[in-house]
């Protein structure tokens, strides 16, 4: 135990000595505040995203001449027909595009409306326009049967859910699926960021030192297995310690932000007050028909937050994520003998990291606490990626057992496949000059020797 203790804190002492090291230590805080600094101004500030559009609307119909109504970014001119002077040159001097509506429209089946334009239409106006139109031509249908456009507009109301989450006992706490999204993304690509740069790490490590033949000597004082543990925790620490550095010192900066960018004080004490009443199960009164701005909505949901709880299974994590990947990582690189004979090994094991990664977009935008969600956090090998996408989601109160559940088996995970790349490890990291391929592997595995 002491020989693995006096290698880890070798690669500890020698990784936290870089300059490379310090400087990313120190400038990744900054990145990450200047990240939610930007994000929180252009939630704000949605103008700047965009930029004002004019359109001319050629409505040969009739339907929806003056009816389509403009907004800020979105000024709408209108005309009955398209003229010759009106050539494409022209339109496309005086307006970012036009809207041609035919004649011979049906309004029970609304074909051949076309929008043109010199540059590709965005997903935001195509989207505006298209409830614009139907809103005009449901009208339209009312007023057919008798309905006057004015009842018809007294009658419709615009309609914005706030959601809460409620748990067994009937605590409440406000929730953001956008912040929350964005939580466990974030999470997640840490995870996945930290694992393949610490991992790699290792490999290269080990293969550095079988290259210069200076395992030769070590294995000659420690025992294989002792050194790859030694090599695997002091790149572990590596990372935690940065990890912790970024949260602390991201975490200050920004809360700085946010004090500058929201209002005063009473304010933002009022809010967090109302927060952790509702997380007591204490509904204020009138709290459901608070009249928040994004920037509220945004801070009561941080509120409602358990961030020790996120902080902690973060850590617990990425350490069993890292230990379990970054032994396989070792035993890739005791195997080969230069950085290009790891090609063949490294996709079965980056395969499982790649995948949970790209299926949590898939998880946060469906459903985060659907079967596939509540597998993949279990299956250790996508379980640190899954679960950092889940957790803002999760009721603790009620689903602490899935955590439970996933830790043991992510657990149970990384003592598998450390002694799996022990023995792996044990007989590759001397061996020089030739090639192996899968069943040279087996049969390591296999005999243990």
């Amino acid at each position: 135990m002491n020989k693995i203790k006096l290698i880890t804190w070798r690669e500890y002492i020698t990784r936290v000595r870089k300059k490379s090291f310090i400087i990313m230590t120190f400038l990744g805080p900054m990145l990450i505040a200047a990240f939610y600094g930007i994000m929180i101004f252009l939630i704000v500030n949605e103008d700047i995203v965009s930029d004002e559009k004019t359109l001319l609307v050629i409505d040969e119909s009739g339907i929806f001449q003056d009816k389509l109504k403009s907004t800020d970014m979105l000024k709408l001119e209108y005309t009955k027909e398209r003229t010759q002077l009106q050539t494409d040159s022209v339109l496309m001097d005086n307006y970012d595009g036009w809207l041609t509506i035919p004649g011979d429209l049906k309004v029970s089946d609304p074909k051949g409306i076309v929008y043109r334009s010199e540059k590709n239409i965005s997903l935001q106006t195509k989207e505006t326009l298209n409830r614009k139109l139907e809103r005009v031509l449901s009208n339209h249908k009312m007023e057919q049967y008798g309905v006057s456009e004015s009842l018809i507009d007294s009658v419709r109301s615009d309609v914005s859910i706030r959601a809460l989450t409620v748990d067994r006992s009937g605590n409440e706490k406000s929730t953001s699926t956008e912040l929350y999204s964005g939580i466990g993304m974030a999470l997640a690509i840490a995870i996945y960021f930290f694992i393949f740069l610490y991992g790699v790490q290792v490999m290269r490590g080990v293969l550095e030192e079988k290259s210069n033949r200076i395992v030769e000597i070590v294995i000659s004082s420690v025992k294989p297995f002792q050194l790859m543990m030694g090599k695997v925790l002091g790149l572990a620490m590596v990372g935690l310690t940065q990890i912790l550095i970024w949260v602390i010192l991201s975490g200050v900066l920004i809360f700085g932000i946010s004090l500058f960018a929201g209002g005063d004080m009473a304010s933002m004490q009022e809010l967090s007050e109302t927060a952790q009443q509702m997380q007591q199960g204490q509904m204020p009164p009138g709290a459901e028909d608070l009249d928040l701005s994004k920037l509220d909505e945004i801070k009561m949901a941080l509120a409602g937050l358990n961030f020790p709880f996120i902080i902690i299974s973060f850590v617990f994590y990425f350490l069993s994520g890292y230990l379990m990947y970054s032994s396989l990582f070792a035993a890739v690189g005791a195997a080969a003998d230069a950085e290009t004979d790891t090609q063949q090994f490294m996709l079965p094991i980056t395969l499982p990291l790649v995948f949970a990664f790209v299926l949590s977009t898939t998880i946060v935008f469906r459903d985060p606490n659907g079967a596939l969600s509540f597998w993949l956090s279990i299956f250790p090998l996508t379980s640190p990626i899954v679960m950092m996408v889940r957790l803002p989601f999760l009721n603790v109160a009620d689903q602490w057992w899935e955590v439970l559940l996933s830790g043991a088996v992510l657990v149970a995970g990384f003592c598998a496949t450390i002694w799996l790349a022990g023995k792996i490890y044990r007989v590759g990291i001397l061996m020089y000059g030739k090639k192996v391929n899968y069943k040279e592997v087996f049969k390591w595995i296999r005999h243990g020797s």
